[in-house]
């Protein structure tokens, strides 16, 4: 059995990263918590807009992102800052993390006096887990536990030409370990979403990718909008891709060529061992939010034109099959697989430059978005503020 190091969690989850995590339950804790991750060496704060002023579904939302990525396997202990008054339930919320058997510290800006008091009490309980943290051991864990979301941006040309299916290669290469792989991005798959759907397991499973292709289709449709004015981008398009069906064939490259297991919602908990389609929006930030709050390790994103975003709890590695992309940005790049196209990088090579990749990155080396702080997060919402 191959291992890996990493850590331990209670409820025998294994993490690649083990930071303190300060969540704020609403906008208006968002300032107490950076300022508390600021004065924490270590700690890392998921500032948003939301917790106030939603209702239903988009309510519950909200609720199920930042439990799910308190619970992520890659964090150790969390912090959550309430105002006092929103409606997301800051002790609901503890509740669900502390399910995982991590240490969980909640508190609210109102009780504790304001701003002043509450980042100077917060900054307490950080340090002291902070330090705990620190402490821990790496264990030798099994390779097999690692979970991968496969995440494409800034596509051009050369994306599914090269990085696409080379992150595929290695896509396929981690479930032959025993590994897990999720794909999400349901705007990115339309006009190519009859191919996935012949790799489901089953017909049910096919229905289900089916069904959240219509329900995009059917909420743009409701907005008396067309997705083809956003998508492909402007910078897809100036990058070589000409329709969205291009787009999306190109797109489902990378997750490789093993059968789709099932499809889920977006931050649903991910199962373990092969490949999920998570129903996701094809925005980068939103997407991988929700990969991470479903319980990924880290991301591999594939990038023709160049982004330099990260996430907040989980390691992102850029992969771009454009040589000038890779020169041009190559503080934010970490993987070139651009001999591809000249010949000089056969598929199965450029798939194990990005495997030994993800299994170095596993081990603990950090990616360029980690050195350079990249802890971009946002949540993608289903419905209006009252």
């Amino acid at each position: 059995m191959r291992t890996i190091p990493g850590y331990i969690r209670p409820n025998g989850e294994i993490g690649i990263r083990n930071h303190l995590l300060i969540i704020p339950t609403v906008i208006c804790a968002n300032q107490v918590c950076n300022r508390m991750m600021q004065m924490v060496p270590g700690a890392i704060s998921i500032p948003h807009q939301h917790g106030c002023s939603q209702i239903g579904s988009d309510k519950d939302r909200t609720f199920d992102v930042l439990a799910g990525t308190g619970m992520n396997p890659n964090v150790g202990a969390v912090i959550i800052v309430s105002l006092g008054c929103e409606v997301v339930d800051p002790a609901a919320l503890a509740d669900r993390i502390r399910t995982t058997g991590k240490p969980v510290e909640v508190f609210d800006i109102q009780s504790v006096g304001g701003s002043l008091k509450a980042i100077q009490y917060g900054v307490e309980i950080a340090k002291r887990l902070q330090a705990q943290l620190d402490d821990e051991p790496r264990a030798a864990v099994p390779l097999s536990k690692l979970k991968v979301a496969v995440k494409c941006g800034g596509s051009d040309a050369t994306s599914g030409m090269a990085s696409n299916p080379a992150l595929g290669n290695a896509a396929d290469l981690l479930i032959g370990e025993g590994g897990t792989i999720v794909i999400g991005e349901t705007t990115e798959i339309i006009g190519a979403e009859h191919v996935l759907a012949e790799r489901c397991a089953s017909d049910e499973t096919a229905s289900e990718l089916y069904r959240i292709v219509h329900r995009f289709e059917a909420e743009v449709e409701r907005m008396g909008a067309d997705m083809r004015g956003g998508n492909p981008s402007p910078g897809n398009i100036a990058g070589g891709l000409s329709t969205i069906e291009e787009k999306s064939l190109g797109c489902i490259s990378k997750c490789g060529t093993a059968p789709i297991h099932s499809v889920i919602e977006y931050a649903e908990q991910i199962p373990e061992g092969g490949l999920y389609f998570m129903d996701s929006p094809g925005n980068d930030i939103e997407c991988v939010s929700g990969m991470a709050a479903g319980g990924v390790h880290l991301v591999c994103f594939t990038t023709g034109r160049g982004t330099p975003t990260g996430a907040a709890v989980v390691p992102v590695i850029k992969i771009t099959g454009n040589q000038n992309t890779f020169s041009k940005m190559e503080d934010n790049m970490d993987v070139d697989v651009s001999g591809m196209l000249d010949g000089t990088l056969s598929l199965a090579e450029a798939g194990e430059r990005i495997w030994r990749e993800i299994v170095e990155v596993a081990e603990g080396r950090w990616t360029k978005a980690e050195l350079l702080g990249h802890q971009e997060f946002s949540i993608n919402r289903i419905g209006p503020s009252l």
